[in-house]
């Protein structure tokens, strides 16, 4: 995408959605349990918050962003979960005021940005539309945690192409971060839209194929729902194997979600997935 104004407005977008999720809770439902362990609604805005004024360091003063990279390599096994606990203390309206604030800061400084402008990131530099769909495809996913602890459903929007894209262009990384041989044959990816449209990646003739609901493909890519409870199919040893390894964000292989009814065992849900700051694998967006 060399013009970022189309997936800046789905992230603006997005974020609204969450916002009308969690603007009238009571502290109480703050601090409800979300499938991610031990994180609390709380701490699912708090590490968007978190997240978001990382990414506007990155933007604004990359220099100054450096150090940041620097406690990160420090700890790089706490340093997220940090963030969010910190923030997750905050009263709810100070958290919630911040996490507006600091999202209309990103998105404004993503929007001014000039054309072809790279930024530093815990991974790879990030373009203007890597960043902002690196961003949305964080906010949906933990936004599905935040939905799944209020009992809501949210009903699926045409922004979910954003998340699907990332999901198939992270293919190779998939395999690759679990030590496994990359395919190297293209995959065929035909997912089904909300609005019944269909979303096509890959060569048509392909015989590695990936069909079923976009929604389904994302909860998928991003850890957020067992493919048993998902009604994708593969075609093809290498696309059912992708279908058990995919994911969308950077950083080590998330253990993923148990299938419903199956009792979670420890760390069964990757908390980082994809909280981690390297949300976007390289080339992925």
């Amino acid at each position: 995408m060399s013009d970022a104004s189309a997936v800046l407005d789905d992230l603006v977008g997005e974020s609204a959605e969450l916002d009308l999720l969690v603007a009238e809770l009571g502290g109480e439902r703050w601090a409800l349990a979300t499938p991610a362990p031990r994180w609390t609604v709380a701490h699912q805005i708090a590490h968007l918050a978190w997240t978001d004024r990382a990414a506007l360091l990155a933007v604004t003063a990359p220099d100054a962003f450096g150090a940041e990279v620097e406690k990160a390599l420090a700890a790089p096994e706490t340093f997220v979960d940090d963030g969010a606990e910190e923030g997750a203390g905050l009263d709810p309206a100070v958290l919630l005021a911040r996490w507006r604030e600091g999202r209309e800061e990103l998105q404004r400084a993503l929007r001014t940005a000039p054309p072809g402008a790279r930024f530093p990131w815990y991974g790879p530099p990030m373009s203007t539309a890597s960043m902002a769909t690196g961003r949305l495809m964080e906010t949906w996913a933990h936004g599905q945690d935040v939905a799944d602890a209020l009992g809501v459903r949210r009903a699926p929007t045409a922004r979910l192409r954003h998340v699907a894209r990332i999901g198939v262009r992270a293919r190779d990384f998939a395999f690759g971060a679990r030590g496994l041989d990359v395919p190297g044959e293209e995959f065929r990816v035909e997912l089904t839209a909300p609005d019944g449209e269909l979303w096509a990646y890959g060569p048509a003739d392909a015989v590695q194929r990936v069909t079923g609901p976009a929604l389904d493909f994302c909860l998928l890519v991003t850890q957020r729902a067992h493919r048993d409870d998902l009604a994708l199919r593969a075609a093809g040893a290498d696309a059912d194997r992708w279908l058990g390894i995919a994911q969308a964000f950077a950083g080590p292989p998330g253990a993923g979600r148990t299938p419903k009814g199956t009792p979670p065992g420890p760390g069964c849900t990757p908390k980082g997935a994809p909280s981690g700051p390297g949300h976007t694998p390289k080339g992925a967006a």
